[in-house]
């Protein structure tokens, strides 16, 4: 996929339109829509801006994601928006999940 694909398929999962996205960017509706159209790259800064108003990863925007498993996935979706004590308490348990089992 390519850039202005992942960005529509991440601003319709996150319920925005392309005018509400432009807004957040910084730049005109016109622009934002030949992004997504796949017309034009945009700047480095303006690509962080993007990633920034979708909540997305500049990896994920970029098709740069190894393909991940559904689980997986999920997983790394409901961590999104975890405040940092959720997010410690997550790692040790996955951690632990990991341990060697004991004798």
């Amino acid at each position: 996929m390519n850039l202005g694909t992942v960005a529509h398929a991440a601003r319709r999962r996150a319920g925005l339109t392309q005018a509400e996205v432009a807004r957040r960017v910084g730049v005109q509706l016109e622009v934002y829509g030949r992004i997504e159209r796949g017309e034009v790259f945009p700047s480095v800064p303006t690509l962080r801006r993007i990633c920034v108003a979708l909540e997305i990863g500049s990896d994920e925007l970029l098709g740069l994601e190894l393909s991940q498993p559904s689980g997986l996935r999920r997983l790394v979706d409901a961590a999104r928006g975890l405040r940092q004590p959720q997010l410690r308490l997550l790692h040790r348990l996955a951690r632990s999940l990991h341990a060697e089992p004991r004798d």
